[in-house]
Order: structure tokens, then C-alpha cells, then sequence
């Protein structure tokens, strides 16, 4: 397992780089920028035109890694094909997002309505086939106490469908600086593959180890200054990959630790919209999310993918903790 594991790292990060080698210049000749927001930091106006819809390298990087390194479709082990299939319909909805905006040729694509509409008609879909399939119950598993709380079934699809959309929004909503989603999502998935490998979880730890692998190769072209942005084809995808994977080991709570920074990213924008609308134009934050505020405290784009990315890798080693004896006691 630990060899397929690893084989799905090397190969989606190889494939995801050779893609990127041709997908890059082919966005710049076709045009493809990314247009800036006229509400975020200045000195953002510099990456106007920077090539998006990257996410497309990595994401046909994932894919090559699981179907050339996991074989036990004969087995009727098909959960990747579930992970891989959900988040591809997230991908998709990030696509058209995307085509949007360059057709626009300003960064508004589809409706904040349309959007939520899509992705909670998504998330039950998930949730359903999972269930059906057996692979998640109705009991909610809590990490580090190593106990589980009986729920009803149409409770737990609502928590579900909750967790799923608002994870999802959150990873789109870090994706606001070269190489920070990214940074912060390599610990996400190689903690992922650590637990699946030692829970036996083969088809999840391969699929964890692509989206690591893959990621990694386009944090190359993502890392300040960027060369191309992954946009809401690649955020997308891969939040729907990191929610799929929670939901695949059936511990939907973990994301809580795991994605520390994608929550207080969010609870950053909700925060400064709520304060500001509340107080009728004060601000808590110099700019939301986040990332932004700190941008405006001075910190450099190197800085914030380091200090981030550190912080994911810290709670991935802390979740993963949280895991750890569920099946090994």
C-alpha cells in the first residue's frame, strides 16, 4: 500500500508538471487572465492578465496518478471513483465560473445564488451515494475522543450538506495569494494519506497522495510571483476533494482542525461584513479575509504562504493525532 501510495504522489506530480509546461503558454496565447477586483490591495493590479484556470494541470494530474496506481476496481472498490467524480462536478461548476469571467472580462461569473444552488444540489448528491454505498453512516465520529454520536439521518444530511458547502467556499476564499491555497492544502491531503495508510483505506490514501503530489508540482507555477493561478476550476476542485476525503474516512469533524485556516479565513470575511454592516462602516480587519489584513500590516506574499502554510502543517500533525487510534486500539 505505502508503495501505490507513494507511486500516486510521483506520478501526479510528474504528469501535473508536464501538463503545466504546455497548459501555461497556451493560456497566455489564448488570453486567458485573470481579472483583478477593483475592492482588493492595489498592488494586486500587477497580477491583472496572470493566466488562470490552472487548477486544470493539477487536476489532470490527480486523475492520472489514481487510475494508473490503484487496481482494485475488480474489487468493487470504487470510492475513489466517488471522490474523484464529486469533485470534478465542483471543478465543472469552477469552470464555468471562470469562462464567465473572461468572457465578461471582469471577475464576477456566476451569482453568489447560482453557485450556492449548484453546490448544495452537489453536496446532497454526495451524501447520498455514500450512504447508499455504505461508506459513511448516520453516526458522527468525534476525533481525539474517539467516540461517536448517533444521529438521525436527515439531521446528519443537513450537518453534512453544511460542512461540505461552507468547506468548500472556504478553500475558494483562501485562494487569495500566490501559492496560499495550495501551501496550505499540501499538509491537508498528506495527512489524509497518512491516516488511510494506517487504517488500510488503500483507494483514499492513493487519491490523498495524488492531490498532494499534484499540488505540489503546481505550487512551480502558483508560488510568488505566480505564473498562473489554479481559479475557481482548480479551488474548486480542490475543495470538493478535501471534503470528499473526510467524508471517505467518515469523519466528516476532522475538517475542523484540518482546515483551521481555510474556517478562519472565512470567519475573518464573515466577521469584517457583519461588524461593518452593524456599525455602518467600521472595520475589525484592514481587509478581509484574512490574508489581505495581513498583507496590509506589511507582511510579503512570502511571508503569508510561509507562516500559513506552517500553521496548516502544524493542525495536519495535530489531526492526524486526532485519528490515529480509531482503528489501531
Amino acid at each position: 500500500m505505502i508503495i501505490r501510495v507513494l507511486l500516486a504522489f510521483a506520478l501526479s506530480f510528474a504528469v501535473t508538471y508536464f501538463v503545466g509546461r504546455i497548459l501555461v503558454p497556451a493560456l497566455r496565447r489564448m488570453k486567458a487572465g485573470q481579472s483583478i477586483r477593483e475592492d482588493g490591495p492595489v498592488w494586486h493590479k500587477s497580477k491583472q492578465g496572470t493566466p488562470t484556470m490552472g487548477g486544470l494541470m493539477f487536476i489532470a494530474g490527480v486523475t492520472s496518478g489514481i487510475f494508473f496506481t490503484f487496481g482494485d476496481m475488480a474489487k468493487g472498490n470504487f470510492i475513489f471513483l466517488i471522490i474523484l467524480g464529486f469533485a470534478l462536478v465542483y471543478a465543472a461548476i469552477g469552470f464555468f465560473d471562470d469562462y464567465e469571467k473572461l468572457k465578461k472580462k471582469q471577475n464576477l461569473g456566476l451569482t453568489a445564488l447560482q453557485k450556492f444552488a449548484l453546490q448544495l444540489g452537489v453536496a446532497v448528491v454526495l451524501i447520498v451515494i455514500l450512504r447508499v454505498t455504505g461508506h459513511i453512516s448516520p453516526n458522527l465520529y468525534i476525533p481525539f475522543f474517539n467516540t461517536t454520536i448517533i444521529m438521525p439521518d436527515w439531521l446528519y444530511y443537513i450537518l453534512a450538506a453544511f460542512i461540505i458547502v461552507g468547506t468548500v467556499n472556504a478553500v475558494n476564499i483562501t485562494d487569495g495569494v500566490d501559492g496560499l491555497v495550495t501551501g496550505v492544502s499540501i499538509p491537508v491531503a498528506l495527512c489524509y494519506a497518512a491516516v488511510a495508510v494506517v487504517w488500510g483505506y488503500v483507494s483514499v490514501g492513493v487519491f490523498a497522495a495524488a492531490l498532494a503530489g499534484g499540488l505540489a508540482a503546481f505550487l512551480i507555477f502558483n508560488f510568488h510571483p505566480a505564473k498562473v493561478f489554479m481559479g475557481d476550476t482548480g479551488s474548486l476542485f480542490l475543495g470538493g476533494a478535501v471534503c470528499a476525503l473526510a467524508f471517505a474516512l467518515d469523519a466528516p469533524l476532522i475538517l475542523i482542525p484540518l482546515g483551521i485556516v481555510y474556517i478562519v479565513e472565512t470567519l475573518s470575511d464573515i466577521i469584517q461584513v457583519a461588524y461593518f454592516k452593524l456599525t455602518h462602516g467600521k472595520r475589525i480587519f484592514k481587509m478581509a479575509p484574512l490574508h489581505h489584513h495581513f498583507e496590509m500590516c506589511g507582511w510579503s506574499e512570502y511571508k503569508l504562504f510561509a507562516v500559513f502554510s506552517a500553521v496548516s502543517a502544524v493542525f495536519a500533525v495535530i489531526s492526524y493525532l486526532g485519528l490515529f487510534n480509531r482503528y489501531v486500539i
